[in-house]
């Protein structure tokens, strides 16, 4: 999934290795990107191995800006090779795209994904969830009485994380079913237009006036 996330942060713009780690964590949280310079180096090397990135030239690093290490100097951007990959990974939608990290990632992406792939993924995660949320509802009625109050309540927060996601996908998935994206879904809740800017009309009726 590292590679997934490297390739789609290159192809927006060339970046040293620091950007790209501080990148990651904006993009997928610091949670999902606690990654290491010993992961993330080694990784861009067996990118650059596969011709999918190489270095950029100086024109490309305009934008980025200068650090002391010589490590730092190094900047990276994607190929052409680099593109296709890319896009090969981003239309996969196998159960590594339903586990948490696999998720995430593809789910940081989902803008450049098309929408039957993207269906799949977050059906595919709404099964993961609700096979979690029905193990965990399992332990509370068969072991509950044989949990400490704390590990009670561990289980039990648990199993609310998982509803809530449940539900959120629920959601997401009736929205790519009616072609909605997820800011017009929440703009159309709230009584805005999709750009945010107009009112909708109040849908309740008219009262008689004096």
């Amino acid at each position: 999934m590292l590679e997934l996330a490297i390739l789609g942060l290159l192809q927006e713009s060339p970046m040293h290795g620091y950007e790209l780690r501080k990148e990651l964590a904006t993009k997928l949280g610091t949670i999902r990107a606690a990654i290491s310079y010993g992961t993330l180096y080694p990784t861009l090397k067996r990118l650059q191995t596969a011709g999918w990135i190489g270095e950029a030239e100086a024109a490309d690093t305009e934008i980025i800006p200068p650090l002391t290490s010589k490590r730092g100097r190094v900047v990276y951007k994607i190929t052409a090779e680099g593109k296709e990959r890319f896009a090969e990974l981003l239309a996969q939608a196998g159960p590594e795209t339903y586990d948490d990290a696999g998720f995430g990632v593809h789910f940081a992406f989902f803008s450049r994904t098309d929408r039957a792939t993207r269906l799949r993924i977050l059906e595919g995660r709404r099964r993961r969830i609700e096979e979690r949320r029905e193990g965990l509802r399992e332990v509370l009625a068969r072991a509950s009485d044989r949990l400490d109050a704390y590990t009670l309540e561990l289980q039990r927060h648990g199993l609310d994380a998982c509803e809530r996601e449940v539900r959120w996908l629920e959601e997401l998935i009736t929205n790519e079913r009616s072609g909605k994206s997820p800011a017009t879904a929440t703009n159309l809740k709230q009584g805005t237009s999709p750009a945010g800017e107009t009112p909708l009309e109040d849908p309740s009726p008219l009262q008689d006036r004096p």
